[in-house]
């Protein structure tokens, strides 16, 4: 957004921008937005400077109203005075990192409201994470027609050339280190993976290049802690802040939800599901895994109640490093899935499942492409539990039919491992690979 208000000013264009940063004494606090606006409009726009100092002059008080007489009185009462003026642009990033839902609310108000009483020369950019309050808003019959949703950040082609542009940079600039490396640096295909782990977006992007860029270290030995599968943690940590957001967003969560939250984020982590599949899958209401995951639209696609089959296909997260940072335990802390105890829950969850009626379950084994058929892998990825088996033996051999050969042999290895060995269910599996 930075780079985008720096070019609407060479226009121009620009009218004015706030950057919201939480927690921040001032950039955290929404009373001194459209303050701030005026204050750059008046610098600005030459015509607007005295009417907007008349105003103040008039009614000093204004600036500490509330939200939406700000924008009336300061902005939208001066800009009326010449309504023919060509249509400026006012920024506002990072809404949701501004003190409380109420006030988002109140700004998205305020800002339709403006429009509502009389046509103002500006057009209003809105960045935020899509955090389910102003989702709503916007989708509401309230903004309805009136503005265009745009996904700024994900692509995977910006995302490269930012790559190409930071690098070349970070060689030239590093001179004294990367003398004897070659270009292309890095090599194509180290490039690319990490194109794919951005996911598209740019805060990957950042964050990697801004630990690469670190002048205490070699440019080439950071890029290798970065490739590495398992990153060290702490100060030399690629993706402290990244983990940090991820921290942030899950905290949202309430405390007294986080364990059912985490059994969701364990089962979306080794399988994938729609939310009414993992309603059933974890024997919860239906539309209790909408609600879990209401607020952390900013990491989850989650998909529309018209669209949920298949139901293994669904839900998605934006960042392909998302899952990674589950899996570790220094990095995710409390919401770490890849516990025993996590995965053994989740393995009790699916072989309850697959004790039931067959066509009373939406899952359709018989499907190939239904991630369900690895069950067996998942299982045999925990240690050989005798505690296991009175949920193994309850499976319907319905479901046990349709497994395909390669997961039917690898549970098969797997109940040859536990003591004693349980013969029955062995013979019963067995004759189902037959």
């Amino acid at each position: 957004m930075r780079t985008l208000s720096r070019q609407l000013q060479r226009a121009g264009q620009l009218g004015g921008c706030f950057f919201f940063k939480r927690s921040h004494p001032t950039r955290g606090n929404a009373k001194v937005l459209f303050a701030t606006i005026a204050y750059q409009l008046a610098i600005s726009v030459p015509w607007l400077k005295g009417l907007i100092s008349q105003v103040v002059e008039v009614d000093p008080s204004v600036i500490a109203r509330s939200i939406k007489t700000q924008l009336q009185k300061l902005i939208c009462g001066p800009c009326r005075m010449h309504p023919n003026q060509d249509p400026l642009t006012i920024l506002i990033d990072g809404l949701d990192e501004c003190e409380g839902q109420d006030v988002h609310l109140e700004i998205l108000h305020a800002i339709r409201d403006s429009f509502t009483e009389c046509p103002l020369p500006f057009r209003f950019i809105i960045a935020s994470r899509p955090e389910a309050h102003i989702r709503e808003m916007f989708e509401s019959s309230i903004y309805h027609d009136v503005y265009r949703s745009f996904n700024v950040e994900q692509s995977f082609d910006d995302v490269k050339t930012y790559f190409l542009d930071e690098f070349a940079r970070i060689h030239r600039e590093h001179f004294r280190t990367m003398t004897t490396i070659p270009l292309p640096w890095p090599l194509p295909e180290v490039l690319d993976k990490l194109v794919w782990r951005s996911s598209g977006y740019f805060i990957y992007a950042s964050i990697i290049i801004k630990f690469i860029d670190d002048k205490n270290y070699r440019p080439i030995e950071r890029l290798a802690i970065v490739m590495k599968d398992q990153l060290e943690t702490g100060s030399d940590s690629a993706f402290d802040t990244l983990d940090q957001l991820y921290i942030n967003i899950l905290s949202t969560v309430p405390i007294a939800k986080r364990p059912r939250l985490i059994s969701i984020l364990c089962a979306l982590a080794n399988f994938k599901f729609s939310p009414d599949g993992l309603d059933e899958l974890l024997g919860l209401q239906i539309g209790d895994t909408r609600l879990f995951l209401r607020g952390l639209h900013s990491i989850f696609d989650v998909p529309s109640e018209e669209r949920h089959w298949p139901p293994w296909s669904a839900i998605s997260t934006h960042h392909a490093s998302f899952y990674d940072f589950l899996g570790d335990s220094k990095r995710s802390q409390g919401f770490y899935v890849g516990g025993l105890n996590h995965r053994t829950g989740l393995a009790c969850s699916i072989l309850r499942l697959f004790a039931r009626e067959f066509q009373d379950s939406q899952y359709g084994l018989e499907d190939p492409q239904c991630p369900l058929q690895q069950f067996p892998h998942f299982v045999a990825s925990l240690p050989p539990f005798a505690e296991l088996l009175p949920l193994i033996q309850s499976v319907n051999p319905e479901y046990i039919c349709w497994l395909r050969k390669e997961p039917l042999e690898t549970m098969l290895a797997w109940m040859r491992k536990i003591y004693p060995a349980p013969k029955d269910s062995i013979q019963l599996w067995k004759t189902m690979n037959i």
